[in-house]
């Protein structure tokens, strides 16, 4: 089976990188030591430029929590349009309620001005407070995956809980593992979870910028 190997990517480098270690395709961000927020329209432009594989936006607008006010929902509802027309293959967002459930109406929204591009949920979905009540809600709306770790720290130690979570979804939609995911643990992963998508920003320890070297020996494992 081909296993879909994603690189989270926060500079134009790393996305060059994730492409030359044969990377399926990457989910262009910024700040990853606020956990990602949305990247710039100038980065979005040269990237989409330089690379043939798909490039996945991730639209979040500050750091903190997933529960957003009108007005920073109109902020991204605009920034996925741009997202769009800059050549995005796919979006990467979500939203919730302050008591950690789904907000069905916010996310909706935001599939709605995703379409037709396929709609990752992010892991918002690690603090969500009922993730199999989430996953009937995002599959009611069309959403093509969600991303995350298994509720865990890391998508290792939620092996467990991904399995669930992808016996659950069945066929509806696609659960991608995210989270401290390195060469070291992947095939221990694949062999407790089905996995067909991998998510990780595949940096050398210590690093801040994807590495084609760690990017090559996932692509190996997958």
């Amino acid at each position: 089976m081909h296993r879909i190997l994603e690189i989270c990517c926060a500079s134009y480098t790393s996305a060059l990188a994730a492409q030359s270690g044969r990377a399926d395709r990457i989910e262009l961000c910024t700040g990853l030591e606020l956990d990602g927020l949305t990247p710039s329209a100038g980065m979005l432009l040269k990237t989409r430029q330089a690379l043939s594989i798909p490039i996945f936006v991730l639209i979040r607008p500050r750091a903190g929590n997933f529960c957003y006010s009108e007005d920073e929902i109109e902020v991204m509802l605009e920034d996925t349009a741009q997202a769009k027309a800059l050549g995005a293959d796919g979006i990467v967002c979500g939203a919730l309620h302050p008591d950690g459930r789904l907000h069905y109406e916010q996310t909706a929204r935001l599939v709605e001005a995703s379409h037709p591009l396929p709609f990752t949920f992010h892991r918002a979905f690690d603090v969500c407070t009922a993730p199999l009540e989430a996953i009937d809600q995002l599959a009611a709306l069309g959403v093509s995956r969600i991303l995350t770790s298994g509720g865990a720290p890391n998508a290792p130690a939620g092996a467990e809980a991904l399995k669930q979570y992808i016996d659950y979804a069945g066929q509806r939609l696609r659960i991608m593992a995210g989270g401290g995911i390195r060469p070291d643990n992947l095939a221990a992963l694949l062999q407790a979870a089905p996995l067909q998508e991998v998510h990780s920003s595949a940096r050398l320890p210590g690093g801040i910028e994807t590495s084609s070297g760690v990017v090559e020996q996932l692509r190996l494992l997958v």
